[in-house]
C-alpha cells in the first residue's frame, strides 16, 4: 500500500517541511502554534497535532525562520532553516520550560543541516527506518505527506483541489447567484455599494494552500474591490466621481458588459481629523496560533506608526471577561502602546459580547466632536459566552453607530472562523471588513490605504438603474448578492447602506444583452449621505450607448472583467460560459497598468495556482 502511495503522490513532487515538537523529556507537546516567516514576515502557521508533528506543505523552496510557541514553555526561533525544492525537508524542535508569556523568544541561528528525506520525485519503497523518522504515525497521515493530498478533519485525506467546506468549522452566509432578468418584466436594479475586501484574502489564504474556497466564500464584489482603479478625482465638490464604460463581455461574445466605477476623494492623512481609535482584541484560546494574535500584534502595530499625537488610542480585551488594558493615549506614546500590545497571552473563552459593550463605553468616554470614533474589533469571530446572539449584536452595534462610533472588523485565522457573523457586524457599524492573513495585508490595510481605513467620506451610498426594455433585451448584476436592495429602499432615508472610504474605488459590473441601437441603455442614479448627514443627496450620470471592443476598453475595464471571470470560475457558475483560467489570465495579463504594490501580479499567482489545483482535481 504505502509502495503505491508513494508512487503515486511521486507523480506531484512538492516542497515540505514537517518535523517534532517535544520538551527536553522528550515528550511531544500537542497543539503548539508553529510558525515559518520569510524575511521577516509571517508566511503560515499551523498547530501540532497530539503526536507533537506539525507539517506545512506546498512550501517554496527558500530560506525560514521557523518560530514555536507553547504555554509554559519560552518561545523558540530556529533562524536559517533551508528548505530544499522538491524534498520532504525535517526539524524537530525541542523546547524549554520557562515563562508562561508567549513573547519572550529564544533566537537560535541554526547551523546544522537538515535531515534530506528520499527525493519524492520516483517511486520508493518505505522502510521501517524510514517511517521513524517520517512526522507521522498514521497511514492517512502518512498518505497526506505526499503531493497533491493533505490531511482533513480527523483522519480524512483532502485531495488537492477538493472544496474545504467538509473538512472545517469555518462559516460563510450563503450566496445564490443574481438570476438574468428580462427588463421587460423589471426594468429597475437597485443595491447597496460594498468596499469590504475580505473574501479576496480569505480566497488567496485557500488558493496558497492548494485547496480551493468554499463557494460562499467567494463574493464576487468583494474579489473586484480588493483592486484599486485609476479612475478620476472629483473635481466638482461631490466626495465622489462616477466613471461608466460599454464594452465587449468576455466569456459570451454576444452579451456586453456595463462597468461602473466609483472614486473616492483622496485625503491627506495629515489634515484628516483627529481619530479616538478602540482596539477590541479577541484573546480567548481559539486566538491561540501564529497567523492570530501574534499576527493582530504585528497589524496593529503598523498602525501605531501611522498615529500622530492628536490620535489617542485604547486597548480592550475579551476572553472568559472583558477587561481594559490600556486606557485611552496619545499616539505620540508609542513605546507605552506598544508595551501593552506585546504583553497580551491568549486562553480561555469568548465574551464577545461583553467586550464589544466595554469597548464602545470606553469610545464613547472619549469622544471627538468632529473626530473619528471607531472600534476596531480584531478577532476570529467565534463568540460563544455573552451577548452570542446575532439578533443582540446587531442591536447593540446599530445604536452605538447612531451615536457616532463606527465599528472596523478584522478577521484572523481559519478553522474556526465566523466570516458570516464578522461582515454583519461591520456592515451594522458602517464600519468596513477585512481579513488578515499575512503581513502583507496587515500593510495594505494600515499604512498603504489607512485614509481609507479609517475616515469615511460617504455612508448609506445606494445606486439604481432603470434600463430601457427597447435597448436591453436582459441584465444580471454580478455580485452584490447580499447587498441588494427593494426598488423602494433607494428613496428610503432610513434604509441603511454602504459606506464609502477616502480615496477608496468601487467597481460594479452588470452582464447585458443588447438589442441594436444608438439610444441609452439606462437612467442612472445615485444616492449618498455626508458622514454626519441624515439626509440623502442625488446624483444622476449618463450612461454610454455604444458598445466598445474589448480590447479597446480601458485597463480599469479589462482588469475587473478578468477578476469577475476568475470569480465565475471558482464558483463554477451557470453563467461563465466557455471561459477558461488561461483566457483570464491573458486579460488580466494585459490590463496590469501601473502596480506599484504587485497586488495585480498576485492575482496573476493565484489565477495560475486555481488552474493548477483544477487540473489536478479534473484527474
Amino acid at each position: 500500500m504505502l509502495c503505491l502511495l508513494f508512487g503515486v503522490g511521486s507523480l506531484l513532487a512538492q516542497t515540505s517541511l514537517s518535523g517534532k515538537v517535544t520538551d527536553k523529556e522528550g515528550e511531544p507537546l500537542i497543539f503548539g502554534n508553529v510558525g515559518i516567516y520569510k524575511d521577516g514576515n509571517l508566511v503560515t502557521g499551523t498547530d501540532t497535532d497530539f503526536d507533537g508533528f506539525y507539517s506545512f506543505i506546498n512550501l517554496d523552496p527558500g530560506t525560514y525562520d521557523v518560530e514555536v510557541s507553547y504555554v509554559g514553555y519560552q518561545s523558540r526561533k530556529i533562524e536559517g532553516v533551508e528548505v530544499l525544492e522538491g524534498r520532504a525537508n525535517h526539524l524537530d524542535i525541542e523546547m524549554d520550560a520557562g515563562s508562561v508569556l508567549l513573547n519572550e523568544i529564544t533566537v537560535v541561528a541554526y547551523k546544522v543541516p537538515l535531515i534530506e528525506q528520499d527525493n519524492m520525485t520516483s517511486g520508493s519503497v518505505i522502510s521501517r527506518n524510514d517511517i521513524r523518522n517520517l512526522p507521522t504515525r498514521k497511514i492517512n497521515s502518512l498518505a497526506a505527506a505526499t503531493a497533491g493530498l493533505s490531511s482533513g478533519k480527523g483522519d480524512d485525506i483532502v485531495v488537492r483541489g477538493s472544496r474545504s467546506n467538509h473538512s472545517s468549522n469555518d462559516e460563510y452566509a450563503p450566496i445564490i447567484e443574481n438570476p438574468v432578468i428580462k427588463s421587460e418584466e423589471e426594468a429597475v436594479s437597485t443595491f447597496s455599494i460594498d468596499v469590504d475586501r475580505a473574501a479576496y484574502s480569505q480566497v488567496r489564504s485557500y488558493l496558497k494552500r492548494q485547496q480551493l474556497p468554499p463557494v460562499d466564500l467567494v463574493r464576487t464584489e468583494e474579489l473586484i474591490n480588493y483592486f484599486g482603479y485609476e479612475y478620476a478625482q472629483p473635481t466638482d465638490g461631490q466626495p465622489f466621481s462616477i466613471t461608466t464604460e460599454l464594452g465587449d463581455c468576455p466569456w459570451n461574445e454576444s452579451h456586453q458588459l456595463l462597468h461602473i466605477g466609483i472614486q473616492g476623494e483622496n485625503l491627506n492623512l495629515h489634515q484628516a481629523p483627529a481619530n479616538n481609535l478602540v482596539f477590541l482584541i479577541d484573546v480567548s484560546g481559539s486566538m491561540n496560533a501564529s497567523n492570530k494574535l501574534p499576527l493582530v500584534k504585528k497589524s496593529i502595530g503598523i498602525l501605531i506608526e501611522n498615529l500622530r499625537p492628536m490620535d489617542r488610542v485604547a486597548i480592550v480585551v475579551y476572553a472568559g471577561s472583558a477587561g481594559l488594558v490600556l486606557p485611552s493615549t496619545s499616539g505620540q506614546d508609542k513605546a507605552q502602546i506598544k508595551a501593552a500590545l506585546e504583553k497580551l497571552t491568549s486562553g480561555g473563552s469568548t465574551a464577545g459580547g461583553q467586550g464589544i459593550k466595554l469597548a464602545y463605553q470606553i469610545a464613547r468616554e472619549n469622544l471627538l466632536e468632529g473626530g473619528n470614533n471607531r472600534v476596531i474589533l480584531a478577532t476570529d469571530g467565534d463568540f460563544n459566552v455573552g451577548i452570542s446572539g446575532l439578533n443582540q449584536l446587531e442591536k447593540l452595534v446599530e445604536k452605538e453607530r447612531e451615536k457616532g462610533v463606527s465599528l472596523t472588523v478584522l478577521g484572523f485565522g481559519m478553522g474556526n472562523y465566523k466570516d458570516n457573523r464578522l461582515e454583519l457586524l461591520a456592515d451594522k457599524g458602517n464600519g468596513n471588513y477585512a481579513f488578515i492573513d499575512n503581513i502583507g495585508e496587515a500593510r495594505k490595510m494600515f499604512d498603504t490605504e489607512l485614509t481609507g481605513t479609517l475616515y469615511t467620506i460617504a455612508k448609506d451610498v445606494k445606486l439604481q438603474l432603470h434600463f430601457d426594455p427597447k435597448r436591453v433585451v436582459s441584465y444580471r448584476l454580478i455580485g452584490y448578492e447580499n447587498r441588494l436592495l427593494n426598488k423602494k429602499d433607494f428613496d428610503d432615508d432610513s434604509k441603511d447602506a454602504g459606506e464609502l472610504g477616502a480615496g477608496h474605488t468601487v467597481t460594479a459590473l452588470y452582464e447585458l444583452e443588447l438589442r441594436p441601437g444608438t439610444q441609452t441603455i439606462a437612467e442612472f442614479q445615485l444616492r449618498y449621505k455626508l458622514p454626519r448627514g441624515r439626509q440623502s443627496h442625488l446624483l444622476s450620470h449618463q450612461l454610454p450607448s455604444s458598445v466598445k471592443k474589448l480590447e479597446s476598453c480601458s485597463e480599469n475595464f479589462r482588469f475587473a472583467a478578468s477578476v469577475a471571470g476568475f470569480s465565475l470560475l471558482l464558483r463554477n457558475s451557470a453563467n461563465k460560459g466557455n471561459l477558461t483560467f488561461d483566457e483570464t489570465l491573458a486579460l488580466a495579463k494585459g490590463a496590469l497598468g501601473d502596480d506599484p504594490y504587485g497586488y495585480r501580479q498576485e492575482f496573476l499567482e493565484l489565477v495560475r495556482i486555481a488552474k493548477d489545483i483544477g487540473l489536478v482535481a479534473e484527474k
